[in-house]
């Protein structure tokens, strides 16, 4: 059976500003690879060769950096949402502007989840007109939240403030008849925020009596949502990925534990597992980078200690004596701090953006 693939991308990415004000959230970056990137690659070990993604904010910038698909070897087509109206209106609008007439899978662009739910899906999809996939959360309350009775969904509830259940809807949603979905969203009315909402898909195909599975995530799944996210994000991506030591760049300091060191890099300092060093970044002999630092293509580090940190390319630090914790730093960024302190920076900065702390 041929399956489609839809990623939705349209979003703004509000909560991580200012960051997202010049770069989509699906765009960031981790170990070299945009976030939607893992997403792609899971999609491809289903099979899927074409994917159509629906984007908005600042459109522009995916056919930039994607392109049509050949450098992850997939077909990617893009469908423009230009106004949020849901996820239920980004999904039809790609079924109709992308021409899918398909079993297709929906991937949120922002979601970063382990490999476990894609051989769980081989076994069963098949057997099913929906699957949706679940994942237990601390606060429902953020989610939409399914209904569950004798091992069946009987109900969703969009963003509940008395949730009937942990189990929250992850972003990754199956549908085998292209029909059956028009004909529901047909019947939507827009919600309380204007939307048209997924789960309201999901209860009308539940009142139509339609076999509708689900599957629950195990282990890790990460909705990269708030600037604490994204680098939780990181670090669970460096866990399960970053798995032994690849030196391609010069080390002339010392590197302990897992350390991607890519082409052109140049690591004079200290660097402790896990940790990315991008294409072109150079660490000065006075530098530490400690576990779960991400520095992305052509940044230049000039003393102190940075720790639990995602800078994105070509910004510049001098820190001194002082030391960067769980920060992102937008591109293109200049950070200098006077060597006569001696500080605990904790940074969320956009592109090109200037701190200069005497």
């Amino acid at each position: 059976m041929k399956l489609d693939g839809i990623i939705l991308a349209a979003g703004k990415g509000t909560r991580l500003r200012p960051i997202t004000f010049s770069i989509p959230k699906p765009l960031i970056p981790i170990m070299g690879r945009p976030i939607v990137g893992y997403g792609i690659e899971q999609l491809k070990k289903l099979g899927i060769k074409e994917i159509t993604m629906v984007v908005g904010w600042l459109h522009e910038v995916f056919e930039e950096v994607l392109g049509n698909g050949e450098r992850f070897g997939i077909k990617i087509k893009y469908v423009l949402q230009e106004k949020r109206l849901g996820i239920a209106h980004a999904i039809n609008l790609a079924l109709t502007e992308g021409d899918i007439n398909n079993p297709f899978l929906v991937y949120l662009g922002d979601n970063v989840l382990n490999d476990s739910w894609i051989n769980n899906f081989k076994n069963v999809f098949k057997d099913y007109d929906s699957i949706i996939f679940l994942a237990r959360v601390k606060d429902p309350r953020r989610f939409g939240v399914a209904i569950i009775k004798d091992d069946r969904v009987v109900g969703f509830i969009e963003k509940p403030k008395v949730p009937p259940s942990d189990l929250a809807l992850v972003g990754l949603y199956y549908f085998k008849d292209p029909e059956d979905f028009r004909k529901c969203y047909s019947t939507l009315k827009p919600s309380w925020r204007g939307e048209y909402e997924i789960t309201d898909i999901i209860n009308c195909y539940i009142r139509r009596g339609l076999n509708i599975g689900y599957i629950v995530i195990d282990g890790w799944w990460k909705d990269t949502g708030k600037p604490e996210d994204l680098i939780d994000a990181m670090m669970i991506i460096m866990d399960n990925y970053l798995d032994r030591s690849q030196i391609k760049g010069e080390v002339n300091g010392e590197v302990y534990g897992r350390v991607i060191v890519e082409e052109g890099a140049i690591v004079n300092g200290k660097v402790y597992g896990p940790a990315y060093i991008g294409k072109g970044v150079y660490v000065s002999e006075n530098t530490v980078i400690e576990h779960y630092v991400d520095l992305e293509k052509d940044v230049k580090i000039d003393g102190g200690h940075v720790t639990r940190s995602l800078v994105l390319d070509s910004s510049t630090f001098k820190l001194g004596r002082s030391r960067l914790i769980d920060s992102i730093i937008g591109p293109y960024s200049d950070i200098s701090v006077s060597h006569d302190l001696r500080l605990k920076l904790k940074l969320t900065a956009s592109q090109e953006s200037k701190i200069f702390i005497d």
